[in-house]
């Protein structure tokens, strides 16, 4: 490549296959009950550091594998975000794509590869690499054209040999990142998303990543986000909310999908702040811990609703699982948020070790 000149590069969250979608937004891949979409920011955000890109969410669009073959041939370079679910419906997507354009080069992305990146380029020689950790600046570095072996945080595969890049370090400046919102208003169709607590439609966003937490059952941390909140400022957030409400009028309702929001409370007051001088209502992902004062800012400056992982009902099982959460401050912070009339969708797993039916019903409870 030269002259600054990128690849044509597809974003593409594959088709649905019997009624699984891997997600290519959310923590939680599962069977098709409802029709119910996370928008696709991982990949939303690559989209936006590589010019003239495009990303396609064949699920909520509805588009089979016939649909997205022709986009083979319109591009050079394709990223898929896959899953564990998914991996071997995507896998036949990616040897499809490489058939109807054998000079199509082919990445896969997401906590499944990251994982098992030899193990996922051993399953098909369509796949040219895998992007491991924060994939962002990775694949913008594909896409420029750099030799894999120059690019950081990469398993790759050249003459049937496989090969390993050192770690790319995770990204401390996240003002750094651009703003998804452009790349949802040029290739998403926003209306297509739906989740059932929040107000139709909605717009869902990260505001940072990382999170502290040690939860067993969780997969984020691991592999994406890190142990350490990285931020946005407070003012890139509000600005990137106000050129959103320009972009989509139409939205009832902004969700922040940061596992982490309300650990950074000055920071999560200021946005709330911002947020409530431009009068959007908002939701975010909170851990039950909250103080009240906290809240109360939040609620005054158009906070709904909270997402809140309580996940049991039962001391020991949250002490077995590393949750580090104590029933006592969960219950003061549900009683809070009733008091300032915040919304809770609490979310709940039953079987975690040590479960029995007596935990199970103390959960209920």
């Amino acid at each position: 490549m030269s002259g600054g000149r990128y690849l044509h590069t597809l974003f593409l969250h594959p088709p649905s296959y019997e009624g699984f979608d891997g997600g290519a937004g959310s923590r939680y891949q599962a069977r098709r009950e409802v029709r119910s979409f996370w928008y696709p920011t991982w990949l939303a955000q690559p989209a936006a550091l590589v010019p003239g890109s495009r990303l396609v969410d064949a699920p909520p669009d509805g588009l089979a594998l016939a649909d997205v073959l022709p986009l083979a041939r319109q591009h050079e370079l394709a990223v898929l975000h896959t899953s564990t679910p998914s991996f071997p419906h995507d896998v036949k997507v990616a040897e499809a794509l490489k058939a109807e354009n054998p000079r199509l080069r082919i990445g896969l992305v997401g906590a499944h590869v990251m994982v098992h990146p030899e193990d996922a380029l051993a399953a098909s020689g369509a796949i040219e690499f895998v992007a491991r950790g924060e994939f962002d600046f990775t694949i913008r570095e594909v896409a420029e054209g750099r030799p894999l072996a120059d690019v950081r945080g990469l398993n790759y595969r050249t003459n049937g040999t496989i090969h390993r890049t050192p770690e790319r370090p995770v990204l401390e400046d996240m003002d750094a990142l651009p703003s998804v919102v452009d790349v949802y208003a040029r290739d998403l169709t926003i209306e297509n998303y739906f989740i059932g607590y929040l107000l139709h439609p909605y717009l869902s966003l990260y505001t940072g990543r990382g999170c502290r937490s040690k939860c067993t059952f969780c997969l984020w941390p691991q592999t994406v986000g890190g142990r350490r909140y990285r931020t946005r400022s407070a003012e890139r957030v509000v600005e990137e909310i106000a050129r959103a409400r320009r972009l989509f009028p139409q939205v009832r309702e902004f969700f922040f999908d940061d596992d982490t929001f309300t650990d950074d409370l000055p920071r999560a007051e200021a946005i709330a702040r911002g947020l409530g001088r431009l009068g959007v209502t908002w939701s975010c992902n909170a851990k039950a811990n909250v103080p009240y004062d906290t809240l109360k800012v939040l609620k005054d400056n158009g906070l709904r609703l909270l997402l809140v992982g309580y996940e049991s009902g039962d001391q020991a099982i949250l002490n077995n699982v590393k949750k580090g959460l104590r029933l006592d401050v969960a219950r003061r912070f549900t009683r809070d948020c009733r008091a300032l009339g915040v919304t809770i969708h609490g979310t709940f797993i039953l079987g975690l070790p040590g479960e029995t039916r007596e935990t199970i019903a103390e959960t209920i409870r």
